[in-house]
This record gives C-alpha cells, structure tokens and sequence, in this order.
C-alpha cells in the first residue's frame, strides 16, 4: 500500500508539472489545445519517470537505459491514450479540454500507468 501512495504522490507532481505546461502553452502562447496537451504529457513523464526511478520503487541500482526503454514503451501508450481521450472528449463530446485531460488522466493513470510501471517497467 506504500508504494501505491508513494506512486499516487509522483503521479500528482508530474500531473502538476504537465497540467501546469499544458495551461501555459494553451493560455499564455496560444498554441493549439492537443499540441499543448502533448508537450504537457512528455513533461510530466520526465518528472514521473525521475521520481517513481529514485523513490516510488528505488530502482537506481537496475541499469537506467533498459528502464528508460520500458518506460517509454509504456509512456508511448499513455500518450496515445491521453492524447486520443482529450480529442475525442473535446471535440465530440463538447468538453473544455481542461475537464477531458483531467478526466482522462486520472482513468489512465490509475488503470494504466501504475499496472505497468510497477509490473513492468521498475520490477
């Protein structure tokens, strides 16, 4: 049970991070609402992968590339899931795109990304 909140704080933190780059690029730069959700998504999963690598499952002492690797096998997915989500959440279900990303991060990220990471990627 540990490891599930610990991984629930760094999943939080790197929602922060990417929730906050993604309102930033959206509102401050105007850049288009899936692009910004992109760039938003590959940020926070640099912070993800740095914290659940060093304190969720302290898994410094496995090699870092073969980690990296799975992990972005993974990320990819979320991604894709994600980003397919926000579309289809905003553009035909009429949601801000604010209420699809936070819908879709959170049934991803618990139904997904903590599964894998723990089963896969930092086992």
């Amino acid at each position: 049970m540990a490891t599930f909140i610990k991984a629930q704080a760094a999943s939080l933190t790197a929602t922060v991070v990417d929730f906050a780059v993604t309102i930033i690029l959206k509102e401050w730069f105007q850049c288009w609402y899936l692009l910004a959700s992109v760039l938003g998504t590959l940020s926070g999963g640099i912070v993800n992968f740095t914290m659940n690598r060093r304190w969720v499952f302290s898994a410094r002492d496995k090699k870092i590339h073969f980690q990296a690797i799975k992990y972005l096998l993974v990320w990819v997915g979320n991604l894709v899931l994600v980003s397919a989500g926000v579309f289809i959440l905003t553009n035909y279900g009429g949601f801000s795109y604010l209420v699809s990303k936070i819908t879709v991060s959170l049934l991803v990220g618990i139904l997904y990304n903590y599964v894998l990471q723990k089963r896969f990627v930092f086992k």
